[in-house]
C-alpha cells in the first residue's frame, strides 16, 4: 500500500462519476481516484437500442452546464469524430443514447485518473491517520490493492428491481437491463409479455413490435399504472429540475417528501410523447390488414408468477386495481421493465457506524450530498428520496458535480447556480407577495 493519501476517491463509474473526474481534472490542487470494476465504460448496455435517445438535451452533457469551456464537452467530442457538421444538419437536441455512450468512452481515454478492473471489497477508517483505506481486488489477476483517501464519493449506480413474487424465477425471466443481450432468444418464443411502464418498456415494446410479423409472436405489455403516462416536458415543470426546488424539497418533512415521491413518478419515469405517438401510428397500420396480435392492458398489479418447466412457459397472476378483479395469463417469454433500486454495498460495513441514515434504512442525504456528520461520505444518485426527482436527472449531474468539488477543493472552483427560477415552490414571503393599490401606484 503506497503512503499517498489521495484528496478523495470515488467508487463507481457511471456518468455522474464520470462527470465528476472530467470536472476534478483540471484542478491541480485536487487529488482525485476513481475505481470501477467493469474492463471498460459501458452505461446500460441491454438497452443501447439504435434509436433510442436520451430524455435530456445535449447540454446535459458530463460538464457543459457546470464549465462550457471544458474540452470533454459533447460538441468538442463532435468536433474531434468529424461529426459536428452531421449534427448541427440534424437538428436535433436529444443524443442517442448509443451516441452518448460512446462520447462517455471517448473521455474516459483521456483522463489518467480512472482505474478500471478494480473491485472494492472493503473500506475501512484509520483513526490515527483520519483517513479511509480502499482494499479492492483486480477482477482479472486477482492482486489485492489498497488505496488511500481523506473523502469518499459514492457512485456504485442503481441494480434491476425483481418483484418479490418473481424472485422464485428470476434466473429465467429477463429484466429490460438484459434486453438487447436476450432479444434473439425471446424472439424465438411463441409470445411475449413486456411488464411494467416507462421509456425502458416502452422502447422496448416498439422494437418487438416493429419484428412482431417478421417472428410471428404475440406480444402483451401490461402495467400496473392507470396508463401509459407521458414524460411531462413543459417549461414551468422543468424548474423543478433546479437548486431553487431542491432546497424546497430537502426542507419539507420526511413523511411529505416521501408522497410526493410516489406522486412525482410521472415527471421522470414518464414515456417520451414522441414514442407513445410512434407505438400508437405503428399499431393503428397494422391493423389495417386485421387485429394486432397484442394486447396493452393498464391498471394491472402482478400479483404471482410460476414457471412450468414442462411447458416452459410462464403462469402470471393479476389484479386489477381500479375493478379489484383477478386474470390470470400464460406467455413463454417474460420481460420485466420494473425499475432499478440503488445498491447498498457490502464492502462499506466496516464504516457503517459513520454512516447517517433515516427511520427507513435509507442514507440520511445532507443537502450537499454528504451521508455522514463530518462531511467525508458522499454519495451520487442514492438521494431521490432527499433531494427529489432531480437526483437521476442527466441535466442536474453538472450542478451536483459543482457542490462536490466545492465540498472536495474547500472552495468554489465552479459558480454554483442560485435562485433562476421564476416560480416559488413553497409559501412566499409577505413583503414580496403583497398586491400594490391603485392608491400605491399612484404615490409611487
Amino acid at each position: 500500500m503506497s503512503d499517498r493519501i489521495h484528496d478523495f476517491i470515488a467508487i463507481g463509474l457511471g456518468p455522474f462519476n464520470l462527470g465528476l473526474a472530467c470536472l476534478a481534472d483540471p484542478i491541480e490542487s485536487l487529488d482525485g481516484l476513481f475505481l470501477e470494476r467493469q474492463p471498460a465504460f459501458d452505461w446500460h448496455p441491454g438497452l443501447l437500442l439504435e434509436d433510442a435517445s436520451l430524455q435530456t438535451p445535449f447540454l446535459a452533457d458530463l460538464v457543459t452546464l457546470a464549465d462550457p469551456t471544458s474540452r470533454f464537452s459533447f460538441l468538442n467530442y463532435l468536433k474531434a469524430e468529424g461529426r459536428l457538421y452531421n449534427f448541427y444538419i440534424r437538428e436535433n437536441f436529444f443524443l442517442l443514447r448509443n451516441e452518448y455512450n460512446r462520447y462517455c468512452q471517448w473521455v474516459t481515454t483521456q483522463l489518467d485518473t480512472l482505474r478500471f478492473e478494480q473491485s472494492v471489497e472493503r473500506v475501512e477508517h484509520d483513526s490515527e491517520a483520519d483517513c479511509y483505506t480502499v482494499t479492492a481486488r483486480h477482477t482479472r489477476s486477482g492482486e489485492p490493492q489498497r488505496y488511500r483517501c481523506r473523502k469518499l464519493v459514492l457512485g456504485t449506480g442503481t441494480e434491476p428491481v425483481i418483484p418479490t413474487c418473481c424472485e422464485s424465477v428470476r434466473d429465467r425471466l429477463v429484466h429490460s437491463a438484459d434486453y438487447l443481450e436476450h432479444k434473439a432468444a425471446l424472439q424465438s418464443k411463441a409470445s411475449i409479455t413486456l411488464v411494467g411502464s416507462g421509456q425502458s418498456a416502452a422502447e422496448i415494446y416498439l422494437d418487438l413490435l416493429e419484428a412482431q410479423p417478421q417472428h410471428g409472436y404475440a406480444l402483451d405489455w401490461v402495467t400496473r399504472s392507470p396508463r401509459f403516462f407521458p414524460l411531462e416536458y413543459g417549461k414551468l415543470t422543468l424548474e423543478m429540475t433546479s437548486p431553487d426546488y431542491i432546497n424546497y424539497f430537502h426542507a419539507l418533512p420526511e413523511t411529505t417528501r416521501n408522497r410526493l415521491m410516489h406522486e412525482q413518478k410521472g415527471l421522470y419515469k414518464g414515456i417520451d410523447l414522441d414514442l407513445i405517438n410512434a407505438i400508437y401510428d405503428r399499431l393503428y397500420t397494422r391493423s389495417l390488414d386485421g387485429a394486432v396480435d397484442t394486447h396493452l392492458v393498464t391498471c394491472a398489479a402482478l400479483d404471482s408468477c410460476r414457471f412450468d418447466p414442462a411447458h416452459r412457459r410462464f403462469s402470471l397472476g393479476f389484479v386489477h386495481t381500479e375493478q379489484e378483479t383477478a386474470f390470470d395469463h400464460v406467455t413463454e417469454g417474460l420481460i420485466l421493465a420494473t425499475g432499478y433500486a440503488p445498491r447498498r454495498p457490502d464492502f462499506l460495513a466496516p464504516i457503517e457506524h459513520r454512516i447517517q441514515r433515516d427511520a427507513a434504512g435509507r442514507y440520511a442525504v445532507g443537502r450537499y450530498y454528504n451521508i455522514d456528520a463530518n462531511a467525508d461520505l458522499f454519495v451520487q444518485n442514492a438521494e431521490l428520496h432527499t433531494h427529489g426527482l432531480v437526483a437521476p436527472d442527466l441535466g442536474m449531474a453538472c450542478y451536483r458535480n459543482a457542490c462536490l468539488i466545492r465540498e472536495l477543493a474547500g472552495r468554489e472552483v465552479y459558480p454554483v447556480e442560485r435562485g433562476f427560477t421564476f416560480q416559488d415552490f413553497g409559501a412566499p414571503r409577505n413583503d414580496r407577495f403583497t398586491p400594490r393599490f391603485t392608491s400605491q401606484r399612484q404615490s409611487a
